[in-house]
């Protein structure tokens, strides 16, 4: 590919990052009809939310499970395939988990702080499964050095 290919297509990958990361916080902080709750909530018990759903599904809430869990991973996964595209430190499998783990718990922590959802270990468990196999899809399709994951 000739280098005005790769600025061409660079810009629209940020075009791109940059309005999914927009409708993302959008949906983290407005969407789904949020509104400020008067206590805060949150979940600091690995796995609580996850088997909750799991082991309380019925014909009246698949829907909800199905949102919540594969929804936690599936709209994460392009983070993964973006941020090393778009951050040469980012290529890095451990640099990569460390920082968008630590980006994924601030910004739980400020639905927590700010009351407009729950803070849950389970979130950040579930987007970084979803981010990670994004990562995986980059290496795999997306790089010459696949052979170096870690």
């Amino acid at each position: 590919m000739n280098r005005n290919n790769h600025k061409i297509i660079k810009v629209f990958v940020w075009m791109f990052f940059t309005g999914y990361s927009a409708c993302l916080l959008y949906w983290m902080f407005r969407g789904f009809g949020r509104t400020a709750h008067a206590e805060i909530r949150y979940n600091l018990v690995p796995f609580n939310t996850i088997f909750s759903y799991m082991f309380n599904v019925n014909q009246h809430n698949i829907g909800t499970t199905i949102i919540n869990l594969a929804g936690n991973v599936g709209v994460f996964l392009p983070f993964g395939l973006l941020l090393p595209y778009l951050f040469k430190k980012l290529t890095r499998y451990s640099v990569f988990f460390v920082w968008f783990t630590g980006s994924i718990i601030i910004l739980e922590i400020m639905q927590t702080v700010l009351k407009v959802g729950t803070g849950d270990i389970d979130d950040v468990i579930l987007n970084v499964i979803g981010a990670s196999a994004g990562y995986v899809v980059y290496r795999i399709f997306l790089t010459e050095k696949s052979s170096h994951f870690m």
